[in-house]
C-alpha cells in the first residue's frame, strides 16, 4: 500500500479520473498494442492522506499502478467482451432507428395514412428521443456510473420495442417509437466515454471508436432490408425483428461491467469503510458537491454548455449534424430515386443502401493506413513537426472523406435518371459511405481525445445535435425533391457538404490555439498534471517503504 500527503487544495479537488504517470502511459499503450491490459497490482488502491482544517483526516483513495481494478489494465478479453457488447447495443439502437422505412407503405395502407408527412414520423421521432437522451443519460452516466444506466434504459427500449408491435393506432405508434427512441440514445451518446475508461491511448480509443462508427453506419441500412422483406407479411413484424434482435443481445447486455474509474473507486471506498469501519476512507468523487442543486445547474446542463461555448464541440456537431442528417434524409429520398425512377419495390430498394456499408468497411481500411503511416513518421529520427502535433492524430483523413461525401451527392443527382441504369447512381453510395465515415471517425476521435473524461458530455452534444437535423430534414426530402428534381436536389445538398467540409481544415490550421483558450481543455490538462503529480508522490512513498523493508531485513541479519 502506498502512501502519499496532500495539501488543502487537493482535498478541495474534486478529481474523478484514472490516474496514470508518463510512464504507466507508455507501458500501457504497449500492452494495448499487445491486446493485453496490464493486469498485475492488488489490493485496495493507492491511498493518499489528506488533513482538512479541521484537524480530521482523510485516506483518499486510488488506483495502483497495475491495478486490476482500473478499467486501464483490464485484460485483452475483457476489454474485447465490452467493446463487442457496446457495437452491440449500438447495432439494435442504429437498426431500430430505420426499421419502420421498409414498411412505409404497409403502415400507410393498415391506418388509412393520406398525409405522405405523416409517414416521415415513424422513423423522425425516434431521432427526438436522440435528442431527449443524450442531455440526461451522458451527464447522469458521469455521475453514477455506466453500467446501470446503459442497461436501465435498455430494458425501456426492449418494453416499448414490444409496444410498437402491438400498437393499435398510428398515434400509439408514434408514441411508443419516441420512447423507444429515447431508451435507444444512451449507446449512442454513452459509448464513446466507455471507450475513454478503457483505452487510455489514442490509438486504441481511435480503433475502438472506428468499431463504434461501423455500427452506427450499418444499423440504419441492415433496418430498411430486415423490415423491406418482413413487412409484407405484417408491418408489425419489422418490430417484432427488432425485438428478437434486443432479446438477442441481453444474455451479454447484463453482464457488462462498470467502466466508469471514479464510481469504481467510490465502491472501493464504501466496501473498505464497511470492512474496517473507518468512515474517513473516502474517493475523489465522494469529496464532490453531489447534491441535486449541483446536478442540475453543472452535469445535467454541462452537454449545453460544451455545444455553446467550445468551438471545438459546436463546429464538430454542426458538420457532423448536417452529415447525418443527409444520410437520413436518404431513407425518404431513396424511395423516390428508386422506387419512382427505376420501379424498385420496398426490399430491392433496401439492397440500394448496401454499397455505403461496404465504403463504411473501406473506409475503415483507410483508417488503419493512416494510423500506420503516422506511426512510421514519428518513428522517424527526428519525426517530422506536423507528426507531433494533435490535430495530425484524426483530422487528415476527415480532409480526404469531405470532398468524397460531397461528390457522391453530385454522382447520385446527375445519374439517376431512365436512361442511365441503376447501377450507376447505386455506387454513388459508394464514396458516401467512405466519406462519412471518415468524417465522424476524424471529428469524434478529435472531440474524445480533446476532452477525455468529458467525452461522454461532448459525445451527448453530438448527439443530440446532429438528431435535432435528423429529424427536422427528413421533413423536406420530398418537397425539396419535388419541387427540384432529383439533380438539383441532391445537388443543393452537395453545395453544403463543400461548404462544411471547411471545418477539418480550420481544426487543422488552428486546433491548437482553439484548445488552448478552452476552458475544458485547459481544465482537463490541469487535471492530468496534478494526477500524474499526485502519482508520482504515491510511487516515492511506496520506494521509500520498500527501501525500509529492506533495511529492517538487513539488520535482523
Amino acid at each position: 500500500m502506498s502512501i502519499g500527503k496532500t495539501d488543502d487544495s487537493e482535498h478541495a479537488e474534486a478529481e474523478t479520473r484514472h490516474t496514470s504517470s508518463a510512464e504507466q502511459r507508455q507501458r500501457q499503450e504497449e500492452e494495448e498494442e499487445e491486446g493485453g491490459g496490464g493486469g498485475g497490482g492488488g489490493g485496495g488502491g493507492g491511498i493518499s492522506t489528506t488533513s482538512s482544517s479541521s484537524h480530521t483526516t482523510k485516506t483518499i483513495l486510488g488506483f495502483f499502478k497495475n491495478d486490476p481494478e482500473n478499467p486501464y489494465n483490464w485484460s485483452r478479453g475483457k476489454k474485447t467482451y465490452v467493446l463487442s457488447t457496446c457495437m452491440t447495443l449500438v447495432l439494435n439502437s442504429t437498426i431500430g432507428s430505420a426499421l419502420p422505412s421498409g414498411a412505409t407503405q404497409e403502415i400507410r395502407e393498415y391506418f388509412d395514412i393520406t398525409n405522405p408527412s405523416l409517414l416521415v414520423l415513424p422513423v423522425s421521432i425516434y431521432l427526438i428521443g436522440y435528442v431527449v437522451g443524450p442531455l440526461c443519460f451522458a451527464p447522469l452516466s458521469e455521475y453514477y456510473g455506466r453500467k446501470w444506466i446503459v442497461i436501465g434504459t435498455f430494458v425501456v427500449f426492449t418494453a416499448f420495442h414490444l409496444g410498437c408491435a402491438l400498437a393499435p393506432s398510428f398515434s400509439g405508434l408514434i408514441i411508443m417509437r419516441l420512447i423507444v427512441g429515447i431508451g435507444s440514445s444512451t449507446p449512442v451518446s454513452v459509448i464513446g466515454g466507455i471507450y475513454a475508461d478503457i483505452y487510455s491511448t489514442p490509438k486504441a480509443r481511435g480503433r475502438a471508436v472506428t468499431s463504434f462508427m461501423a455500427a452506427t453506419t450499418w444499423g440504419p441500412l441492415i433496418g430498411p432490408i430486415i423490415s423491406g422483406f418482413v413487412a409484407p407479411a405484417s408491418w408489425r413484424w419489422a418490430f417484432w425483428s427488432g425485438l428478437i434482435i434486443a432479446g438477442a443481445t441481453w444474455p451479454f447486455a447484463i453482464f457488462l461491467p462498470e467502466t466508469y474509474g471514479p464510481v469504481l473507486l467510490k465502491r472501493r471506498a464504501q466496501k473498505m469503510r464497511k470492512e474496517t469501519g473507518n468512515e474517513q476512507i473516502v474517493a475523489p468523487m465522494e469529496l464532490e458537491d453531489q447534491s441535486w442543486a449541483q446536478f442540475i445547474t453543472v452535469v445535467l446542463t454541462r452537454p449545453v454548455r460544451m455545444f455553446l461555448f467550445e468551438w471545438i464541440v459546436l463546429f464538430s456537431c454542426l458538420y457532423l449534424s448536417v452529415a447525418y442528417a443527409i444520410f437520413y434524409m436518404f431513407f425518404q429520398s431513396y424511395p423516390i430515386i428508386f422506387g419512382g425512377i427505376y420501379g424498385f419495390n420496398a426490399g430491392e430498394t433496401g439492397l440500394t443502401f448496401l454499397p455505403i456499408g461496404v465504403g463504411a468497411i473501406l473506409a475503415g481500411f483507410v483508417y488503419i493506413w493512416w494510423e500506420r503511416y503516422l506511426e512510421r513518421a514519428r518513428a522517424r529520427r527526428p519525426p517530422p513537426a506536423w507528426s507531433q502535433q494533435e490535430e495530425y492524430v484524426r483530422l487528415p483523413i476527415a480532409l480526404l472523406g469531405a470532398p468524397l461525401f460531397a461528390i457522391s451527392l453530385f454522382w447520385l443527382g446527375w445519374t439517376a435518371r431512365p436512361g442511365i441504369h441503376w447501377i450507376v447512381p447505386t455506387l454513388s453510395a459508394l464514396p458516401f459511405g467512405i466519406g462519412f465515415l471518415l468524417i465522424f471517425m476524424a471529428l469524434i476521435n478529435y472531440v474524445v481525445d480533446a476532452y477525455e473524461i468529458f467525452a461522454a458530455s461532448a459525445m451527448g452534444a453530438a448527439s443530440c445535435s446532429r438528431s435535432i437535423f435528423g429529424v427536422v430534414l427528413p421533413f423536406a426530402a420530398r418537397p425539396m425533391y419535388e419541387a427540384l428534381g432529383v439533380a438539383w436536389a441532391c445537388s443543393l445538398l452537395g453545395f453544403v457538404s463543400v461548404m462544411m467540409g471547411i471545418v477539418p481544415l480550420v481544426f487543422l490550421q488552428y486546433g491548437a490555439k482553439i484548445r488552448e483558450n478552452s476552458q475544458w481543455c485547459q481544465e482537463l490538462k490541469r487535471k492530468k498534471a496534478e494526477e500524474e503529480a499526485k502519482q508520482r508522490r504515491l510511487e516515492e512513498g511506496q520506494s521509500r517503504q520498500s527501501l525500509q523493508v529492506h533495511g529492517d531485513a538487513e539488520k535482523q541479519v
